[in-house]
Order: C-alpha cells, then structure tokens, then sequence
C-alpha cells in the first residue's frame, strides 16, 4: 500500500505524536495512539506513514480538524493556527513505541 505514496512526502505527514491525558486514556482503552499531521493529509496517507515509520499494523484512521483559538497577544487579537489530528487504531497486540523509534 505504501508503494503509491511518495516516501519524502510520507515522512513530512506526521508533524507530532499528542502528549495529553486524553491521548493516555485512549491510548489505554482503545489502542489507538493520537498524531498532529498536516492539514492537507489523508486517512490513507497517514495509514501509510504510520506503517512505514514505526512498523506496526495500522487498523483504521480517524481525523479531526481542531480550529485554531482567538488569542490576545498584548493589544492584538490573533489566532492559533488550525490543528489537524489523526486517531490511529492499532491491530490487536500491535504497540508503538516512541521512546525505540530510532531503532
């Protein structure tokens, strides 16, 4: 499956894993772990560069589009930038880890 996805473009997809307790819990319950990628990525390119990157089985691919917060900064109104997060749900017995992923 990867072989249609540019392997560059692959390794640009995944901007950050998420750190929060929400991630914890479902990460726990529902062996999924939870990624900020890049606006324009799609489910099955996250997929692939899940698969590619750490070498796990990857079930399926949830995304949610998070609008960014109105925030003062001083005087000035501004905004955070748009946020783009993919829920990826691991085959059963399949685990990442973040902390050998050089490996």
């Amino acid at each position: 499956m990867s072989a249609k996805f540019n392997e560059g473009r692959l390794a640009q997809v995944l901007v950050a894993p998420v750190i929060s307790e929400k991630a914890t819990q479902v990460a726990e319950k529902h062996n999924q772990v939870l990624f900020k990628v890049l606006r324009d990525a799609t489910k099955p390119e996250i997929k692939a560069a899940v698969e590619l990157l750490f070498k796990v089985e990857v079930e399926s691919v949830s995304v949610v589009n998070v609008k960014g917060k109105v925030k003062r900064f001083g005087k000035n109104m501004g905004r955070r930038d748009h946020v783009k997060k993919a829920y990826v749900a691991l085959k059963a017995g399949q685990e990442l880890n973040f902390s050998g992923e050089a490996a």
